[in-house]
């Protein structure tokens, strides 16, 4: 029995210290995101992915960057759950709500309940 707890806070620590890491690695996104996110065209969403938060104004190119970020996240987050024991979507949902937290000011988020919101 300890040694089960012993295993699974291992685990949990090492899950912990993986998601900071992917967290600062989805932070550093291309400048052209960087910029939308400062004017609330895009904005993290506690799933751990990029959404699109004013379509009319996000340009085609855009779109495409938030497809091929996304697309690299959901690998790096499948890499992460298999090292770790967990589901992907556990292992998104963890780095999103780190992203979320982390967004600077002025930024929005999408909520767990859907809603976007701007970051103070």
């Amino acid at each position: 029995m300890i040694a089960q707890m012993k295993n699974s806070l291992l685990k949990t620590a090492a899950l912990l210290v993986a998601l900071s890491a992917l967290a600062g690695a989805a932070n550093a996104a291309s400048p052209m995101i960087e910029d939308a996110k400062s004017r609330c065209i895009v904005g993290e969403q506690s799933d751990g992915y990029l959404g699109v938060v004013d379509s009319l104004a996000a340009s085609e190119e855009v779109k495409r960057e938030v497809r091929a970020v996304n697309q690299q996240r959901k690998a790096a987050f499948a890499d992460l759950a298999a090292r770790n024991g967990v589901t992907i979507e556990d292992a998104a949902a963890l780095t999103g709500k780190r992203l979320v937290e982390s967004a600077a000011s002025g930024q929005c988020v999408r909520l767990p309940d859907g809603t976007w919101a701007k970051q103070p």
